[in-house]
């Protein structure tokens, strides 16, 4: 298929996917989540693929939600962004057979670190900066960050999660979020070399292994359908539209708790 928001490029055994709405800071809306889906669903089905890396082009790996467009779809229900593919944060479908990589840069926000949490292994350049900001836009993580950021430590996610403070690389690096730092600049093909370390290996072999590995991360039905639930009602509160309002107005947002 063609993509708008994506390129996608094979080196060998290994899927590239590049988020590619750099204008936007890769802010992720529902037509480019519902391609990135697409392109997990071609790494998950294609046996000749072993390895997908996802990066961003352009300054940002990503600014998180377009809240403009995804906001007002999640407060209805509208919101669907799979349309077909493997859900790329392993919560609402199978997750992806084949290992993924995230290579990071400048802003990694929201969605960006729960992208980073279902990855299996996440190289970052220095300067990167990561925020879980969903509960100071009224609304709460519903990528998966509140079902796996507390395995790198229950006080290491209440302190991002519920603050949605900044953090640095070395902080991600610290709690074991990010894998590998790199200069800046160099996090794509330090990914590509780790991928292609794991594709010279036998693919059926490493995908028991990964498999093998998720067994015990495995979140329960309930859990996951409760979320979706939570997070739907939240979107519909009077303060997430105050967020909304607040962020295309560059201002503060006063919660009101509504």
């Amino acid at each position: 298929m063609e993509y708008q928001y994506l390129t996608i490029d094979r080196d060998g055994h290994i899927l590239l996917i590049g988020l590619n709405r750099a204008q936007k800071r890769n802010a992720m809306h529902e037509a480019m989540l519902q391609e990135l889906a697409l392109a997990y669903r071609e790494l998950h089905d294609d046996p000749d693929l072993r390895v997908g890396v996802v990066y961003a082009h352009g300054e940002h790996f990503s600014a998180g939600l377009d809240l403009t467009d995804i906001g007002p779809k999640m407060a209805d229900g509208s919101f669907d962004a799979l349309a077909g593919g493997i859900d790329p944060w392993g919560i609402r479908t199978e997750p992806v057979s084949k290992p993924v990589i995230v290579a990071l840069q400048g802003y990694a926000y929201t969605l960006s670190i729960e992208l980073a949490l279902a990855a299996d292994i996440v190289v970052a350049a220095e300067s990167t900066t990561f925020a879980q900001l969903e509960v100071a836009r009224g609304i709460m993580p519903f990528g998966g960050a509140t079902l796996r950021f507390h395995r790198l430590g229950w006080g290491n996610a209440m302190r991002r999660i519920l603050t949605a403070e900044p953090f640095d690389t070395r902080e991600a690096h610290r709690i074991g979020l990010v894998q590998e730092i790199t200069p800046d600049g160099e996090q794509l093909a330090t990914a590509i070399e780790i991928a292609a370390q794991i594709a010279r290996n036998a693919p059926l072999a490493v995908q028991a292994a990964l498999a093998s590995s998720r067994d015990s991360l495995i979140d329960s039905e309930s859990t996951r359908q409760s979320l979706d639930a939570t997070a739907t009602k939240l979107a519909a509160t009077k303060d997430a539209a105050r967020a909304v309002e607040s962020y295309l107005r560059g201002e503060p947002v006063a919660f009101e708790g509504d």
